[in-house]
């Protein structure tokens, strides 16, 4: 609806609706201080995997960890629901997420780096070790939220590391993948006791894990059976 020029060349009418859209920016402001001052719930989960690993002399697993576009299609190898971004990084869209009443469908860019020579090598992962796979999110959106929460009140966090050992009499793959969730709930649904919001982070966390688990290492290590089988195919 159009405000007439009469109206706002009235100096009375025009110092109320400056003095209401103050008390609107008051109350916004308001609002907003009031909800930083809600702590967010946090949860983490954390898994190790140590398996032996059959390598070839032919086809070692440092040179199969060099292709990370293969690497990649090993661990996610959904081809509809992700796509590559650049070197480094792929946009995935996971399985959605249930959550309370709400269903949230995760949208991840995730970066895959191969590194050697003990060079910027994460914490847990000994320096003599020839090569490593790491992951890490570094950009998250949940679809399907609406107006019910805002991006902002669920944070997402996934970091890992995958590697070959080689100090005993056989080759071992081991690493670590750690998932961190931490959330804000509406104010209707404040009243959720705490023991609902740590059964539901780790349903979530639960089911996060268990399907990276099974992609990483599953999937890579069946992945790798059949470079070996190519490489000497080729040979």
């Amino acid at each position: 609806m159009a405000v007439s020029s009469t109206v706002l060349s009235c100096p009375t009418m025009l110092g109320r609706i400056r003095s209401i859209a103050a008390e609107m920016r008051t109350l916004r402001s308001g609002a907003k201080c009031q909800l930083s001052t809600v702590k967010p719930s946090k949860y983490s989960s954390k898994f190790s995997t140590d398996v032996q690993l059959h390598e070839s002399p032919q086809a070692l697993f440092d040179e199969y960890l060099e292709d990370k576009c293969r690497v990649f299609k090993a661990m996610f190898p959904d081809k509809p629901r992700s796509y590559r971004l650049n070197e480094e990084e792929w946009r995935i869209h996971m399985s959605p997420i249930n959550f309370l009443f709400l269903t949230a469908r995760p949208v991840v860019d995730m970066r895959i780096r191969c590194k050697s020579n003990g060079q910027d090598y994460p914490p847990d992962v000994p320096l003599d070790i020839t090569r490593v796979l790491e992951l890490n999110m570094m950009k998250w959106e949940l679809q399907g939220l609406g107006q019910v929460m805002e991006q902002s009140d669920f944070t997402l966090g996934v970091q890992g590391a995958l590697y070959p050992d080689r100090g005993g009499s056989h080759t071992r793959l081991k690493g670590q993948l750690e998932m961190n969730v931490s959330f804000v709930l509406p104010s209707v649904l404040a009243f959720v006791p705490e023991d609902v919001k740590r059964s539901v982070a780790n349903a979530i966390l639960t089911g996060l894990v268990d399907s990276m688990k099974h992609k990483v290492v599953e999937s890579l290590l069946a992945d790798y059976n059949r470079f070996k089988h190519e490489r000497k195919t080729h040979d």
